[in-house]
C-alpha cells in the first residue's frame, strides 16, 4: 500500500466512534481497552510532526482529570457506601445546599464510583488526543466545507492551538535543558507555562491572518430569499444535532429525541451547508481523497460506537459495574468485539509518508 496521508476527517470520526463507546460506559476494563486501542493505532500510523505527539499529553491531562474528580468527590460531593476510609473535619452548611457537604466521611464505595466517572472523561479526552496526533490541523482546515468560511479564522486558531502547544513544549523544554534550567517538576513547569502559551498562540494567529490575506472566505451575491433560508436550515439543524447527540449519549433520555432528531437534523444541515456552500467560491490544490481506507475507519467508528450503545439499550450488564458493594467488572463480549473493531485502521490504513514529503505535503496544503 502506497504511503500517504489519511483524510483527517476520517481520523476524526474513527476517535469519535471510540469517545461515544466510551461515554456509554464506566467500566474500568473497557476504558482501558478503549485507551489501548487508541495509543496501538496512534503508534502505528501518527506521521512524524510536532503535532503527532499530543495523545501523550492529553493522557496526562486525563490523569489531572481523574485526580480532580476523585478530590471533589472526597470534599464536596455526599459519600456512597458504608467502608468508611478517613473522616476529615466537616462544615455545616444551610438547607439551601443540602445535597452538598465539605468534609465529612470519605468512603470506598464513593471514591471508586468518582474514579470509574473520571476515567470515563479521560478516555474521551484520550480519543481527542489520538484524533489530534493523527489528524493534520492544517489538512483538516482545507477539508472544512465551504460554508464555515465565516468561522475559518477562529477555526484556524482552535484546531491548530492544542499541536502548536505540544510543539512548543518540547523545543522550550530542550532549550530550558541546555542552559542548565530545571525543566521538570513544578519549577519547571512554571519557567516554560508562559512561552508554550505565548507561541502556540501567536503561531495560530498567524495562520489565520495569513489565510485571511489569500482571500480565505470570498463570496458572491445571492438573493435575500436565498440567504434567509440558509440560516434557517443551518441553525435548525444545528440546534437538531445538538439535542440527537445530547439524547444518544444520555441513556436516561427519551428515545424520540435521539435518532430521529439526530436525522432530521443532519438533513437540514447539509442542505444548509450545500446551500451556504455555493456561495464561496474556493479551489483546492491536491484534494485529499477519500477512498478504502477512509470508509474503514468510518466504518470501524460506527461499529464501535453503535455496539455500545446497542448494548446498553438492550439492557445489557457489565457497562456499569457495581460500586455499592463493589464487584470485580465483567466483559460483554459485544462490546470487546465492538471496541477491538476500531484497531483495525492499525493494519488496513497506508503508513504516513516520510518526514520529508511530509513538511512539504504541508507547506504546499497552506
Amino acid at each position: 500500500m502506497t504511503a500517504r496521508m489519511v483524510h483527517p476527517g476520517a481520523w476524526w470520526l474513527w476517535a469519535i466512534g471510540l469517545a461515544v463507546a466510551a461515554s456509554r460506559t464506566t467500566n474500568p476494563l473497557l476504558l482501558g481497552l478503549i485507551i489501548a486501542v487508541a495509543g496501538y493505532v496512534v503508534a502505528a500510523r501518527r506521521p512524524q510532526a510536532p503535532w503527532s505527539r499530543s495523545f501523550g499529553v492529553f493522557l496526562r491531562i486525563g490523569l489531572i482529570v481523574i485526580a480532580i474528580r476523585m478530590l471533589f468527590q472526597a470534599i464536596v460531593s455526599a459519600p456512597v457506601g458504608t467502608t468508611v476510609l478517613i473522616t476529615l473535619p466537616s462544615i455545616t452548611l444551610p438547607d439551601v445546599f443540602a445535597s452538598v457537604r465539605l468534609g465529612g466521611v470519605i468512603t470506598a464505595e464513593s471514591m471508586l464510583a468518582a474514579f470509574y466517572d473520571g476515567l470515563r472523561l479521560a478516555t474521551i479526552l484520550a480519543c481527542v488526543g489520538a484524533a489530534n496526533s493523527l489528524a493534520s490541523p492544517a489538512r483538516l482546515l482545507k477539508a472544512a466545507p465551504a460554508a464555515l468560511y465565516e468561522f475559518g479564522v477562529s477555526l484556524v486558531v482552535a484546531i491548530t492551538f492544542a499541536p502548536q502547544l505540544v510543539a512548543d513544549l518540547g523545543r522550550i523544554r530542550a532549550a530550558r535543558r541546555l542552559r542548565g534550567r530545571p525543566n521538570s517538576g513544578l519549577r519547571g513547569a512554571a519557567g516554560a507555562s508562559l512561552p508554550v502559551l505565548e507561541g502556540a498562540l501567536e503561531r495560530s494567529v498567524d495562520l489565520a491572518a495569513a489565510m485571511d490575506a489569500r482571500g480565505y472566505g470570498r463570496q458572491t451575491e445571492r438573493p435575500p430569499l436565498l440567504r434567509r433560508f440558509t440560516t434557517a436550515a443551518l441553525i435548525a439543524g444545528l440546534i437538531a444535532v445538538i439535542i440527537g447527540i445530547y439524547a444518544v449519549l444520555d441513556a436516561s433520555a427519551p428515545t424520540y429525541l435521539g435518532v430521529p432528531l439526530l436525522l432530521a437534523g443532519g438533513v437540514l444541515g447539509l442542505a444548509g451547508f450545500f446551500l451556504a456552500g455555493r456561495r464561496a467560491t474556493r479551489t483546492r490544490y491536491r484534494p485529499d481523497p477519500w477512498t478504502g481506507p477512509e470508509w474503514l475507519l468510518t466504518a470501524c467508528a460506527v461499529i464501535t460506537g453503535s455496539s455500545l450503545i446497542v448494548l446498553g439499550a438492550l439492557g445489557g450488564s457489565g457497562l456499569t459495574p457495581a460500586v455499592d458493594p463493589p464487584a470485580w467488572p465483567s466483559l460483554p463480549p459485544l462490546a470487546v468485539l465492538g471496541i477491538l473493531v476500531s484497531v483495525l485502521p492499525a493494519f488496513f490504513t497506508p503508513a504516513p509518508p516520510t518526514p520529508r514529503a511530509t513538511v512539504r505535503h504541508e507547506v504546499v496544503a497552506a
